[in-house]
């Protein structure tokens, strides 16, 4: 798979938590080239699934949220600036001088507007930025604004995609689309193999705003085993190490109460067999992630989960390493294949 092409592609497409329905057709579009059966259930969930050879086969559930963070108008100011509010989780500060997209009746770019130095007191400086205080600016007058724009429309961030040295890739909403991507690789390699068990890869919904897609997905498909394809915390300076992972080493293989223990076993043995780079994300409580809802889906699902490390989460210069996506898909297809026809035996042991 072209891991920078596609990337580059799903990473700038806007479905912000609760507007993921034009995204999610595209990527119906994508995993249609690869499925049996793709479908896009009430949420927004797409669910793509490859029939295994077994009669009886057991059923596989991959997941990875599709959604983004961003923001909704929540009031149209004289002049035409807008007011706003985050949807997901945002840091304040990484919005000054930030160029959005608000979704109206058309997309309209504008900007939040920052103070400049020269003109903020030395009290104002040193004050955190809060989002009430901050308005996107369009260049339009209020009545060209209310003529395109209404309060409760949703706005997501602008920003390109690029590459920096050593096959690491810059974007907005990374998190998760590098998981989509994974999915992405990993159908379109097991369409080539052939496979005892049912998998149903899940690009799931509303994640950033409460795992909500997954729980929904989770108690429909009702999974024998489920994986969990997210971000995790990239290495950055003056972070402590137990809370960061290298790039380019890998995936972090989460362990925990939220993830199944011979599961998350195997996972790690597979890497070693297959000489495929892995880290240990020690995840002692709610991991944060799909996994979260899933794990308790009706009468419990077991349940893996398996991160690329990102750094600068939920900013517009996300950062991942390419290599981390083929690690990832390479180890969750092995992963696929090695559990058909075990999955009672691991389970009831």
């Amino acid at each position: 798979m072209d891991y920078t092409n596609i990337l580059k592609d799903i990473s700038t497409y806007p479905g912000i938590s609760g507007r993921e329905e034009s995204f999610s057709k595209y990527i119906k579009g994508i995993f249609d080239k690869y499925c049996d059966e793709t479908i896009i259930d009430s949420f927004y969930n797409v669910i793509g699934i490859k029939k295994g050879s077994s009669e009886k086969s057991k059923k596989i559930m991959i997941a990875a949220h599709l959604d983004e963070i961003g923001m909704v108008v929540t009031g149209i100011e004289k002049k035409g600036f807008l007011r706003f509010s985050n949807i997901g989780g945002i840091d304040p500060k990484i919005l000054l001088a930030q160029e959005v997209v608000v979704h109206g009746k058309k997309d309209i770019i504008g900007v939040i507007g920052a103070k400049p130095p020269h003109l903020l007191k030395d009290t104002d400086a040193k004050k955190a930025v809060k989002i009430q205080d901050l308005s996107i600016d369009t260049g339009l007058s209020e009545e060209e604004v209310k003529e395109y724009i209404s309060i409760g429309d949703f706005v997501t961030f602008k920003a390109e995609p690029f590459l920096l040295k050593n096959k690491k890739i810059s974007s907005k909403s990374l998190d998760n689309r590098g998981g989509v991507a994974v999915l992405i690789d990993i159908m379109e390699k097991l369409k080539k193999i052939q496979h005892e068990c049912d998998v149903y890869f899940v690009a799931t919904s509303q994640e950033e705003v409460g795992l909500r897609g997954a729980t929904v997905a989770a108690y429909n498909i009702r999974p024998d085993v489920a994986v969990v394809i997210d971000a995790c915390h990239g290495a950055i300076p003056e972070m402590a190490k137990d809370l960061v992972f290298k790039l380019g080493k890998g995936p972090a293989i989460a362990v925990g109460p939220n993830l199944h223990g011979d599961l998350t076993k195997k996972l790690i043995d597979i890497a070693k067999e297959e000489n495929i780079p892995y880290q240990i994300e020690p995840s002692p409580g709610n991991t944060g992630t799909d996994a979260w809802a899933i794990q308790v889906s009706r009468s419990g699902i077991p349940t893996v989960l398996v991160s690329v490390p990102l750094k600068y989460m939920h900013t517009t210069v996300e950062t991942l390493h390419l290599n981390d996506i083929k690690y990832s898909g390479k180890l969750v297809l092995k992963f696929i294949l090695s559990i058909e026809g075990e999955i009672g035996g691991i389970l009831c042991c």
